[in-house]
């Protein structure tokens, strides 16, 4: 009986086990940033990992990496900035090669935050991104609370999500360099108000203002790619707001779906 018993228990242990699906294996890719990422990395870890769906890891040196670095993976998230295009912190084209091939080859890229002013120049990359912060192409008023508006709310990302939410102290990225109309789906906007740069933008902002892309999506290759340029710090990175969406779109990324539970108080 007791060994019946045993029998029983470990079965449904092993069914409970099997019926889970696997984690997805990720990689953050920071070591360089001209924001905080020694700040700023632990919890964007944390917003992964602790959703159970996620199992992450961090490398904080790319130059020189190589398809076999990104082979275990499923994910990659990129946090880094070559600060000023400094040749010495460019990736190599080996790196670069294979970052590219890891996309086009059906696996999931996160671009977040300041990642989409990394490595001007490289226009394979741009395509990557959708948008990027170039010379004379990205700017942003003083952080502040802001509201991100969903535009696509039939999105696997946005679905369920409230149609509009808070994102408290955070920077409203603006005028970034776009690529073609069709090859990038905006998600969600937020309303970039001129009276903010009280004078002292450095490009041109005709009107009170417009709202900007703050989330969007693209497929490069067979793979696809989430960018949000929400989570300037740690304290919007540990927004409610931003760990949602971030999860979920890392999520879509990998895997093309969502299943991530939406909390209460961004539920629709």
């Amino acid at each position: 009986m007791r060994r019946f018993l045993l029998a029983l228990l470990l079965a449904g242990m092993a069914a409970l086990l099997f019926a889970q699906p696997p984690r997805i294996q990720t990689l953050i890719i920071t070591g360089q940033n001209a924001h905080d990422w020694r700040a700023v990395t632990p919890p964007l870890r944390k917003a992964l990992e602790e959703t159970g769906r996620f199992e992450v890891r961090v490398t904080e040196e790319f130059r020189g990496a190589g398809p076999e670095t990104l082979a275990p993976y499923d994910l990659v998230v990129l946090h880094y900035h070559d600060r000023g295009s400094r040749p010495d912190l460019r990736w190599g084209e080996r790196a670069d090669k294979a970052l590219l091939d890891f996309a086009r080859s059906g696996k999931g890229v996160v671009v977040f935050h300041f990642a989409v002013a990394a490595f001007n120049g490289w226009e394979e990359y741009e395509k990557l991104c959708g948008a990027n912060w170039r010379p004379n192409q990205g700017h942003h008023s003083p952080a502040h609370d802001f509201v991100v508006d969903i535009k696509d709310p039939l999105h696997p990302i946005t679905k369920g999500l409230k149609k509009s939410f808070p994102q408290p102290k955070d920077e409203l990225y603006a005028n970034l360099k776009w690529q073609p109309e069709g090859t990038y789906h905006v998600l969600a906007t937020a309303y970039d108000d001129h009276a903010r740069y009280a004078g002292k933008a450095r490009q041109p902002i005709p009107g009170p203002g417009i709202h900007q892309p703050m989330m969007w999506t693209l497929q490069y290759g067979q793979g696809r790619v989430f960018t949000t340029v929400l989570g300037h710090d740690a304290p919007a990175v540990e927004t409610l707001a931003f760990k949602v969406t971030f999860t979920r779109g890392a999520e879509w990324a990998a895997t093309g779906k969502v299943t991530l539970p939406i909390p209460p108080e961004m539920a629709q």
